[in-house]
C-alpha cells in the first residue's frame, strides 16, 4: 500500500516540523462482518489495507493515551476510548478472513511496522511540547486516517470491509471536528495539515455524525471533549 508509506514520511517530516515551530499539521465499523465462503481470499491489497489499518488505529490509540497522561485534556481521554474500538473492529475483520494480527503486543507504542513506532515517537514529541501542539497532533492524525480510508476503499468492493471504513471515517471526521474545535476555542485558526484546506473545513463546519447499528455520536465539534461511542 503505498499511499499510507508516503503519507507516513509526509507525517514524519511535519511532526519533526512541528518541534521546531508552531502549528502548521489519522479507522470504526459496525463489527458485524459476515464470515466469507471459505474459497474467498481478499486480494494483496485488501490484506495490507487491513493489517495496515488495525496498527494505525492503535496509533491513534496510543497517542491520545499518552498526550492524555501529559496534559490531562478530556479530549485525548475520550478519543483514545474511541480509538480502541476502532482497532477492535479491525481486528474482527482480521479474524473473519483468517489474516495474521500485526497487533502481537498491545503495549502502548509497540508496533509490528516500524515505520508506525517511528512515528508514534515524532508524534508524541511534537504533542510534548504544549497543550495547542498536542491537539494539531490529534487533528494530524485524524486527517491522514480520512485520507488513508479513502485510499482503501477505493481499492475493495467487499460489503462488510467497506461498512467498517465507512464507520471508520465517520467517527475520523468526528474526531476532527473535536480537536480543531479545541484549537479554536483558543482563538487559533486552524490550518489543514494533510487533506485540502476547503474539505477540512466543510467536515468542521458541518455537525455530528451517528454511527450505524446504534452507534451514537463521536467526536463533537465547538468546544466538545469527543465524547461518544465512535
Amino acid at each position: 500500500m503505498t499511499l499510507p508509506k508516503t503519507l507516513i514520511a509526509g507525517m514524519v517530516a511535519i511532526a519533526c516540523t512541528g518541534l521546531l515551530t508552531t502549528p502548521a499539521t489519522f479507522a470504526q465499523g459496525n463489527g458485524q462482518a459476515v464470515a466469507p465462503p471459505q474459497t474467498e481470499v481478499l486480494t494483496v491489497t485488501e490484506n495490507e489495507a487491513l493489517r495496515f489499518m488495525r496498527e494505525e488505529e492503535k496509533l491513534a490509540r496510543d497517542v491520545y493515551i499518552t498526550l492524555y497522561n501529559q496534559w490531562k485534556l478530556p479530549v485525548f481521554n475520550n478519543i483514545s476510548q474511541s480509538e480502541q474500538r476502532h482497532t477492535d473492529r479491525v481486528k474482527a475483520l482480521l479474524q473473519t478472513y483468517r489474516l495474521t494480527d500485526p497487533v502481537t503486543n498491545d503495549t502502548v507504542g509497540v508496533f509490528l511496522n516500524a515505520d508506525l513506532a517511528a512515528l508514534y515517537a515524532q508524534l508524541v514529541a511534537r504533542g510534548q511540547t504544549s497543550p495547542l501542539e498536542a491537539l494539531h497532533v490529534g487533528a494530524l492524525i485524524e486527517e491522514v486516517d480520512i485520507v488513508d480510508l479513502q485510499k482503501s476503499m477505493s481499492e475493495t468492493t467487499r460489503p462488510d470491509i467497506l461498512s467498517t471504513y465507512d464507520n471508520l471515517m465517520r467517527g475520523s471526521r468526528n474526531h476532527l471536528r473535536a480537536f480543531v474545535g479545541q484549537i479554536q476555542a483558543q482563538g487559533v485558526t486552524y490550518v489543514a495539515q494533510t487533506m485540502p484546506q476547503a474539505e477540512v473545513d466543510a467536515i468542521v463546519n458541518s455537525p455530528n455524525e451517528r454511527g450505524q447499528g446504534g452507534g451514537g455520536y463521536g467526536g463533537g465539534n465547538g468546544n466538545g471533549q469527543g465524547r461518544g461511542r465512535w
